[in-house]
């Protein structure tokens, strides 16, 4: 039994574990390491002691990435081997990101386990207490998700999740085209077919569909006296067959139907490029986000920012009510990488969002459209009058002298006459001798 589009391009167990293993993965990766050394990097860059005041203190990086101000004839002293402790730092500066316990006895300061930690002039009398599990934890899960689904769109069909979506689109979308024009399914296949392969195409056949859309594709009225240009008259043998499809009969489609429909075809034959070499993943993304993804779910990811947004003002409504206080901002962070993260997807829907077409020249094409199908239909009516005048109307005596001169032209041709006599003959000498043998029998 021949497969549909929807089983041969099912996701399956394999694309979820495949996925799932991925996006874990990569969070406690991110979380782990990325997301801790790119906030260091961040903060110490914006906050460390720089200028005059490194020419009063001293500023080290020790063991786990710890950085910290010392002494400044005891800068020397120290290397990244070193522990961080009580007596090593004078306290000014502290900026640990690091997965360790800290205490004040033998530290100098004091963390959690689960916590980061930053001081410096800049940030307040303060130190700044950073809480990753609920910080950060979302925004590494999202950016897990989008690393391992880019990644998937380079893998194989067999195991990867973006790229079996990326085919079933592809599919899709060469539905929706022929259904959309009408044109049968090797038509469309030209339609799409890549540059180089169509280069290599059969002219003799290509010439036949691109006649065939030609024709299909008139937009002027059959009866108000515009013509046209004709076929013949802009293809021979001098023309380049991607050059014409790519520009003539593009420009042809998209007047007859729509932008869309041209749209449609040229992401599907970049889909098709895609689909030779996964590591040209940005054609297989704008099918599957143009003509799947933003269709569906564009409202959903609008949703979600304004959701967003609204976790962030409340959460900004909080700390300016001094519920949260600045020592503490985790809350506010989630907050703003939640808001950040939605608006980061909502920008990539709306880059691939198709922008709507014109009202007015869809009315036109409607209007064309409806033209066409009243010039066609009149057409018809013209030929059933002129066939039912044929049968019933000004040539009914004709017909009837017709039949009337074949009926005289049998009756006067000497074969048939003697074919009748003979045939009468025949029945009277039949009729004598029946008649003979009954009057014997009595």
């Amino acid at each position: 039994m021949k497969q549909t589009t929807g089983q041969k391009y099912k996701v399956r167990f394999s694309h979820r574990m495949v996925m799932l293993v991925l996006v874990a993965t990569f969070a406690i990766f991110f979380f782990r390491v990325g997301v801790p050394f790119g906030v260091q990097a961040f903060v110490v860059n914006l906050f460390q002691p720089y200028g005059e005041k490194l020419e009063k203190v001293g500023f080290v990086e020790f063991q786990d990435g710890v950085m910290a101000s010392v002494r400044k004839e005891n800068e020397s002293k120290f290397s990244k081997s070193d522990i961080v402790s009580a007596g090593s730092i004078n306290k000014e500066f502290i900026f640990d990101f690091s997965w360790e316990t800290r205490t004040i006895e033998e530290h100098g300061y004091a963390k959690g386990k689960w916590e980061w930690y930053a001081k410096a002039q800049a940030l307040g009398e303060h130190a700044i207490v950073l809480e990753p599990w609920y910080g950060f934890t979302m925004f590494s899960i999202l950016l897990s998700i989008f690393l391992a689904a880019f990644l998937t769109m380079m893998m194989p069909n067999s195991i990867g999740w973006m790229a079996v979506l990326f085919e079933r689109q592809i599919e899709n979308t060469k539905i929706k085209i022929r259904l959309q024009t009408g044109f049968p399914d090797g038509i469309v296949n030209m339609l799409i077919m890549p540059d180089n392969n169509l280069a290599d195409y059969d002219r003799v056949e290509a010439e036949k569909i691109f006649r065939f859309v030609w024709d299909r594709t008139v937009t002027e009225g059959v009866g108000s006296g515009i013509q046209g240009v004709r076929f013949d008259e802009v293809f021979d043998d001098s023309v380049e067959l991607v050059s014409f499809r790519n520009h003539s009969v593009y420009a042809r489609i998209k007047e007859f139907f729509s932008d869309f429909v041209v749209k449609e075809i040229e992401d599907v034959k970049d889909g098709l490029i895609w689909r030779k070499n996964h590591l040209l993943f940005g054609k297989g993304l704008r099918i599957y986000m143009a003509h799947h993804f933003t269709e569906k779910y564009s409202n959903n990811v609008t949703g979600m920012a304004y959701g967003g947004a609204a976790v962030l003002i409340v959460a900004i409504g909080i700390r300016g009510l001094k519920l949260i206080p600045a020592s503490r901002p985790s809350l506010i962070l989630f907050a703003i990488l939640l808001e950040f993260s939605m608006l980061v997807l909502m920008a990539v829907t709306l880059f691939y969002t198709e922008e709507e077409e014109r009202m007015d020249r869809m009315l036109k094409k409607m209007e064309d459209a409806s033209r066409s199908q009243l010039e066609i239909m009149r057409g018809q009516q013209y030929d059933i009058h002129q066939l039912t005048n044929a049968l019933v109307g000004q040539t009914a005596d004709i017909i009837k002298k017709r039949v009337e001169q074949s009926i005289t032209e049998y009756m006067t041709s000497g074969d048939a006459m003697q074919s009748a006599i003979a045939d009468e003959i025949g029945k009277k000498i039949m009729r004598s001798i029946k008649e003979s043998y009954m009057d014997g029998t009595k």
